[in-house]
C-alpha cells in the first residue's frame, strides 16, 4: 500500500510502497484512513527541521491529524465495531517505570520525554492507507461528524486548553462573567479556539496578520469573533483597541507577539501558549515589566502541547457543539481536500486555511 515518507538523512519526501499492517493483538483494530489533515508540523517535517523515524529505519510516514474507519477488530476489543468512525491519538508512552504520567495513561505530561508521537517522533504516522492501532488510542466519532471529524485532532489543543483554562478560573471566589478573550492567529488551530470561546459567551477577538478583507476574517466574523489585522493594528496597539483581556489564546509559534501580547492582558488574566517557535535570532523583551505584571495582577501563563484520551472525547463534543452552533463557518474552515499524490505539492505551496488529504471513503 502507499505511504507518503521523509527520509531525514537523505533530506527526501517521496510516496513510497509499505506493506499492509497485520493486527495480531486482541485489543488492535484495522483502521481504514479516510483523512488526514496537513498543519504547519507535517510542512516543518518535510522542510527536514526535525521529525524523528522509528529505531532502525531511515524513514517516517508522515501524518497525525487522522480520522479512520474500523474494518476489523479483535477479540477484546469492546468499544469499537467495523463501520464505526474513530480519531487516532498521537502521542504513545514511554516505557520508563518510573514516570507515573505514562503509567496512568496521561503520556501528554510524560516526564521522561521517551515518548513517541505518530508521525512526528519516533512511529509512523496516517499518511497511508491503514493502520493497526490499539483500542486504547481510537476515539469514537459519531457518523454525525464524518465531514468535519478530520478537525478533531487540531480541536484538542483548545479542548484540552479548556480544562486547564476552568481550572484556574475556579481559582476567582466569584462566577466570572463577560470574559473577553483575544487569540493571536488565524490559523486552524486559532480558528477553532476562537469557536470554542465563542461558544463559551466570551467576548473574542483574532489578530493575525491576514488583510481585514481576507478569507480568514471573513470566517471569523461568521461565528461572531471581530478580526483584528496586524497590518491596521500594530501589536503595542491591542490593549487601546480591544481592552483588558481575560484570557489571551497563543496560536502562532513566535515569541514575540504572544509576550508583546501581554500588555492586553486584565488583571487575573490567563495567557495560554500553544505555539513552539522555530531558531530565530534572540529578541529583547522587557522582562522585568512582565514579571512585575505578573506578580502584581495575579496572571497566569501555562503551555500545553499534545492531547490525551479524554482531550480528543472532549474535543468530539465540542465539534459537535460546533456543527450545532457554527455549521457553515466549520465546514468553510476546510477549504481544500488534495488526494495523496498531491500532498509533496501541498506540502511546498499551502493553500488556503486548511487542508485537507482524502484517501480512502
Amino acid at each position: 500500500m502507499r505511504a507518503l515518507a521523509v527520509f531525514p538523512g537523505k533530506r527526501e519526501l517521496r510516496m513510497i510502497e509499505v506493506p499492509a499492517p497485520v493486527r495480531r493483538g486482541e485489543r488492535e483494530a484495522m483502521v481504514r484512513i479516510r483523512e488526514v489533515g496537513v498543519c504547519g508540523t507535517d510542512r516543518e517535517i518535510a522542510a527536514f527541521k526535525y521529525g524523528t523515524p522509528a529505531r532502525g529505519t531511515d524513514r517516517l510516514v508522515l501524518g497525525h491529524e487522522a480520522l479512520g474507519e474500523v474494518v476489523e477488530v479483535g477479540s477484546s476489543v469492546r468499544t469499537l465495531a467495523p463501520g464505526d468512525l474513530v480519531a487516532l491519538t498521537v502521542r504513545r508512552p514511554c516505557d520508563d517505570a518510573t514516570c507515573v504520567a505514562c503509567r496512568v495513561g496521561r503520556q501528554d505530561f510524560c516526564i521522561s520525554g521517551g515518548f513517541t508521537e505518530r508521525g512526528i517522533r519516533g512511529a509512523d504516522g496516517f499518511l497511508t492507507e491503514f493502520v493497526v492501532e490499539d483500542e486504547r488510542y481510537l476515539v469514537r466519532v459519531p457518523r454525525s461528524l464524518a465531514e468535519v471529524g478530520v478537525l478533531l485532532e487540531p480541536l484538542t489543543v483548545s479542548a484540552k486548553a479548556a480544562v486547564d483554562l476552568d481550572a484556574i478560573l475556579r481559582r476567582y471566589p466569584w462566577e466570572p462573567l463577560g470574559l473577553r478573550a483575544l487569540v493571536l492567529g488565524a490559523g486552524p488551530i486559532g480558528l477553532l479556539s476562537a469557536m470554542m470561546l465563542v461558544a463559551r459567551d466570551a467576548t473574542t477577538f483574532i489578530y493575525s496578520r491576514e488583510p481585514a478583507d481576507g478569507d480568514r476574517a471573513a470566517l471569523a466574523r461568521s461565528f461572531g469573533a471581530e478580526y483584528l489585522s496586524a497590518g491596521d493594528t500594530p501589536l503595542s496597539a491591542l490593549p487601546a483597541r480591544i481592552g483588558p483581556a481575560d484570557i489571551v489564546f497563543e496560536a502562532v509559534g513566535t515569541a514575540q507577539v504572544a509576550f508583546g501580547a501581554l500588555a492586553a492582558l486584565a488583571p487575573n488574566g490567563v495567557l495560554i501558549l500553544t505555539g513552539i517557535p522555530s531558531a530565530h535570532a534572540p529578541i529583547e523583551i522587557d522582562l522585568d515589566r512582565i514579571m512585575r505584571d505578573i506578580v502584581l495582577k495575579n496572571q497566569v501563563l501555562f503551555g500545553t502541547v499534545n492531547a490525551s484520551r479524554g482531550a480528543f472525547e472532549a474535543a468530539v463534543r465540542q465539534l459537535e457543539q460546533f456543527k450545532g452552533l457554527f455549521p457553515d463557518a466549520l465546514q468553510r474552515l476546510i477549504t481544500h481536500r488534495a488526494k495523496l499524490d498531491e500532498v509533496p505539492e501541498l506540502m511546498r505551496r499551502p493553500r488556503g486555511i486548511k487542508q485537507v488529504v482524502v484517501i480512502g471513503a
